[in-house]
């Protein structure tokens, strides 16, 4: 039975190796100071940066990370799920979806009018579980890297 709860400060080393896993997913990867400040801002009340694990038999198998901001077009935070990974070995039991449906159910409780994400137009398997969720919006996005 999959769990999703808050990831405790003391599993780093666990969602670490989720990450750079994550990372490897997308042909990208972020220093070590990028990770142990995400991980700041997890565990920091202050912060909009929130973090949920999806858990296997105890074990953290999963993560998503999610912001709420502010948008012009409702007086509540929008809700942005930028990040989610189930570790490959463990996929299909159910734990993106839950992981999901925990920010669904988080953003709702926080009165934001919607919860909205990206990815890959390739990633296919992704794809097939968020088109069982919703639809495509309709808007193409841009993105022009300043670095």
């Amino acid at each position: 039975m999959i769990e999703i709860k808050t990831i405790n400060k003391n599993e780093y080393d666990i969602w670490y190796s989720l990450w750079q896993d994550y990372l490897v997913f997308y042909k990208s990867s972020l220093t070590d100071n990028i990770a142990k400040n995400n991980w700041k801002r997890f565990h920091d009340p202050d912060q909009p940066l929130i973090a949920l694990g999806a858990y296997f038999n105890g074990s953290l198998i999963g993560f998503v990370h999610y912001i709420f901001h502010k948008t012009n077009w409702d007086l509540n935070d929008t809700c942005y799920l930028q990040d989610l990974y189930v570790d490959l070995s463990i996929r299909g039991n159910g734990a993106g979806r839950s992981l999901i449906e925990a920010v669904f159910s988080d953003a709702k409780a926080k009165g934001s009018p919607a919860v909205y994400w990206l990815t890959e137009e390739n990633n296919n398997n992704a794809r097939k579980l968020y088109d069982k969720i919703t639809g495509l919006s309709g808007f193409v996005h841009y993105n022009k890297s300043l670095i």
